[in-house]
């Protein structure tokens, strides 16, 4: 209860004063509570100012125990994104947008990082991370592929219709001889059958020809993803890695 109210009480000190002091109070209460990841937060801004803003034994205070948390309680995350545009995402939360590299301190654990863009197919990665290691990866994209192919060779539909127009070439001709020879009744039955038939082949051609477009359909690149793990950098000067991108 007393860690929990101190909590209270430093936060609203903060808000409205900023004080490093005030940064490593907070950040000694949130670790005996159990939150490593906003005790970590507290002390990098209670070091963001440089060597001599803390008393020197704060100062060694605060930078060990920011080392102790990197080492045994955190682990970090670090993504480059060459594609601009491209709406990173840490855990389904709003990350960064691409181009750019960002790093993060994370709990040991999987976690996942999307990639999205509009017109590209969308990268899921999952990291499984432990503590004391960095997951360091970058994201290639390329554009999603469309391709069209059509059910059927393309000869079938249109032999179709040439045999359509091939039946109603017969049907004239042989309704020219019917009219050329009045006494043949049958040649005139002759040249309506193939008119008729010739009718059907041309629809049938034309059906045809019209479900022969391509189907189109994407085939989805999942871009290239390389992720690798190592040590956490140790800190810098300012209580900050000595690495930040790659």
């Amino acid at each position: 209860m007393m860690f929990a109210e101190a909590r209270v009480k430093y936060e609203e000190a903060l808000a409205a004063w900023e004080h490093p002091n005030l940064r490593l109070y907070l950040a000694r209460v949130l670790t005996r509570i159990g939150l490593p990841l906003l005790a970590y937060e507290n002390l990098r801004l209670a070091l963001r100012w440089g060597p001599g803003t803390l008393a020197p034994e704060k100062e060694q205070e605060a930078r060990a125990a920011m080392r102790a948390l990197m080492e045994h309680e955190l682990a970090a995350i670090e993504i480059r994104c060459d594609e601009p545009g491209a709406a990173v995402l840490l855990d389904d939360k709003p990350w960064f947008v691409g181009p750019g590299t960002e790093r993060r301190m994370v709990t040991p654990g999987e976690h996942v990082v999307i990639v999205r863009r509009d017109g590209y197919s969308t990268i899921v990665k999952p990291i499984l991370i432990i503590a004391g290691k960095e997951a360091s990866g970058r994201f290639t994209r390329r554009v999603d592929t469309v391709i069209g192919q059509p059910p059927w060779p393309a000869w079938i539909p249109w032999t179709v219709v040439g045999a359509g127009a091939a039946l109603g070439v017969a049907g004239g001709g042989l309704m020219w001889s019917g009219a050329a020879d009045k006494g043949n009744q049958g040649g005139g039955d002759l040249a309506t059958g193939a008119f008729v038939a010739a009718g059907a082949t041309m629809i049938t051609g034309t059906v045809l020809l019209l479900m022969n477009r391509p189907q189109v359909h994407r085939v989805h690149d999942r871009g290239e993803v390389k992720v690798e793990l190592r040590p956490i950098p140790s800190l810098g000067p300012g209580g900050l890695p000595t690495r930040l991108v790659f």
